[in-house]
């Protein structure tokens, strides 16, 4: 009798494991995913002082609305604009990150998109070298 008792009381575990299972990787499927075209912008060549802006262009692939809580710049000099409403199955947005090139050198700055999707942190990376202004012989 303890025998079915015992091969009872594992199948129950057992079988209970198995949905459990079942439903995390389902509610894992259903959930937003936010898929850029790209990450990491290049600007090139910049002159002290001037502005640059790029927009990084993502999908929502999930099957539920994505929504983006944060996008934390990694400097004041760095400055994004992300979507305030949420962005449908399917749907295409953008996050425009804006560079001031306020000191000379190379350059490498993120934004880190903070979400409810399955991927909820994804960094953008923008890079370049900022040059000083020629300076005119008199």
């Amino acid at each position: 009798m303890n025998n079915y008792i015992v091969f009872f009381l594992l199948l129950i575990t057992s079988v209970s494991h198995s949905i459990s299972q079942t439903d995390s990787s389902q509610k894992k499927k259903d959930k937003p995913y936010i898929l850029f075209e790209k990450t990491m912008h290049n600007f090139g060549k910049l002159d002290l002082g001037s502005e640059a802006v790029y927009e990084f262009i993502f999908k929502n692939t999930g099957k539920q609305p994505l929504i983006i809580f944060n996008c934390k710049s990694s400097c004041d000099c760095t400055v994004s604009d992300c979507p305030k409403n949420p962005i449908k199955r399917n749907e295409i947005g953008k996050i425009k990150v804006k560079y001031n090139a306020t000191s000379s050198g190379t350059f490498s700055k993120t934004v880190t998109i903070h979400s409810n999707a399955l991927n909820n942190e994804v960094v953008l990376t923008i890079t370049g070298k900022v040059k000083d202004k020629e300076k005119l012989n008199p």
